[in-house]
């Protein structure tokens, strides 16, 4: 426990910080699941109504040194193109898994053309 009168009031200042970073937090990941629960429900209007909110939340949170700047960007961005996907009538379009997928089947790509160069005859 702090001794002094000015460590007992510095851990009185970041307790409360710390409680205040928290609601912030908080808040931001609440509106974040529930427009994710929106996108994947399928109700665009219901969505892009939400999106207003989370977009504050995110932006006080990054303005607040909660998250950083560039994570509030990529947050917004990623649930803007996730709401985005949603079709006219409702349904999301489906993507990859991953890119990684895509990544191996250009290199399966390249080793097969090698192996076809190397069949005709012709060198590397």
């Amino acid at each position: 426990m702090p001794q002094s009168k000015s460590a007992k009031k510095a851990l009185r200042q970041s307790e409360k910080r710390r409680r205040l970073n928290l609601r912030y937090k908080r808040k931001m990941k609440e509106l974040i699941k529930e427009l994710r629960t929106l996108i994947k429900e399928g109700k665009k209007a219901a969505a892009e109504k939400l999106l207003p909110q989370v977009y504050k939340a995110i932006d006080k949170a990054a303005k607040k040194n909660i998250i950083k700047k560039g994570n509030a960007a990529r947050k917004k961005s990623r649930l803007t193109m996730a709401l985005n996907k949603i079709g006219k009538k409702g349904e999301r379009e489906v993507r990859p898994a991953s890119g990684k997928r895509t990544a191996k089947k250009g290199l399966l790509a390249k080793k097969k053309a090698v192996k076809k160069l190397t069949a005709n005859g012709k060198k590397k």
